[in-house]
C-alpha cells in the first residue's frame, strides 16, 4: 500500500492538490482582509470626512444663495444581523 502512495504520479497529484489548497487559503485570507479594510475605510469616511464635506457644501450654498435641503443623517445598515 505504501508503495502505491509513493509512486511519482501519486506524489504529483498530492503536491498539486496541496498547492491548490494553499493558493485557495491565500485567496480567502486576502478576500476577508480586503473586506475588513473596505469596512474600515467606509466607516472612517462616513464618520470623519462626510460631516466636513457637508459643512463645506453648506458654506458654498450660503455664499451663492442656493437653498439647500437639511443634511442627511448617516444611517448604518446591518446586513449580517450583528451590531458593530
Amino acid at each position: 500500500m505504501l508503495n502505491k502512495i509513493l509512486e511519482p504520479s501519486s506524489l504529483a497529484i498530492i503536491a498539486a492538490t496541496a498547492v491548490q489548497f494553499a493558493l485557495f487559503l491565500r485567496w480567502l485570507y486576502r478576500r476577508v482582509r480586503n473586506d475588513e479594510l473596505m469596512h474600515a475605510f467606509v466607516a472612517d469616511m462616513a464618520t470623519s470626512h462626510l460631516p466636513h464635506i457637508y459643512d463645506l457644501l453648506a458654506r458654498l450654498c450660503d455664499q451663492k444663495g442656493v437653498t439647500r435641503p437639511p443634511t442627511p443623517p448617516i444611517c448604518w445598515i446591518d446586513l449580517n444581523g450583528k451590531a458593530r
